[in-house]
């Protein structure tokens, strides 16, 4: 890549020499800011490519992220749905069962309809049935009445 290494020793023994700080300090400063800078563009060269890589697949991540938000969103109201489907289904089999109720109800008040048609008409038969024997008890009273009166001794008649 182009990298010119500066002797780690010559920089540390620089740095760390006993002489006064005064004493050769504008040379210093030169080799130390290129060593520096040449520090600095090695560190760069060697983590920049991976601290892109490490970025890019962090938006990466970030993009996925939102897009597997939005599907567990979309999952979520699906499960609602399935779960207010349920309870519809629910809904719709107790209305089912109340309707078979309603049936059974509306099957038994005709069955009892049917009855008490019967029953008046059989009773209306029977009154009808008991005025009629009335009639003709009474009709036998009145010929036995009359034919007691013809067999009752009269006196009679002088003439």
């Amino acid at each position: 890549m182009g990298r010119t290494e500066v002797p780690r020793a010559s920089f540390v023994l620089g740095c760390l020499s006993d002489t006064s700080p005064d004493e050769g300090l504008i040379e210093d400063l030169t080799v130390e800011d290129k060593a520096v800078e040449q520090l600095a563009e090695g560190l760069l060269s060697h983590y920049l490519p991976d601290l892109q890589r490490s970025k890019q697949a962090l938006q990466e991540l970030t993009q996925n992220q939102v897009v597997l938000l939005d599907t567990l969103e979309q999952e979520i109201s699906k499960f609602k749905e399935c779960h207010s489907m349920l309870d519809i289904n629910a809904l719709f089999a107790e209305a089912k069962h109340y309707h078979a109720k309603l049936v059974n109800i509306r099957k038994e008040m005709l069955m009892l309809h049917e009855k008490t048609s019967k029953l008046k008409k059989r009773a209306l038969k029977l009154q009808q049935k008991r005025q009629k024997e009335e009639l003709e008890r009474e009709q036998q009273r009145e010929k036995e009445f009359e034919r007691e009166k013809q067999l009752t001794a009269r006196p009679a008649k002088r003439t």
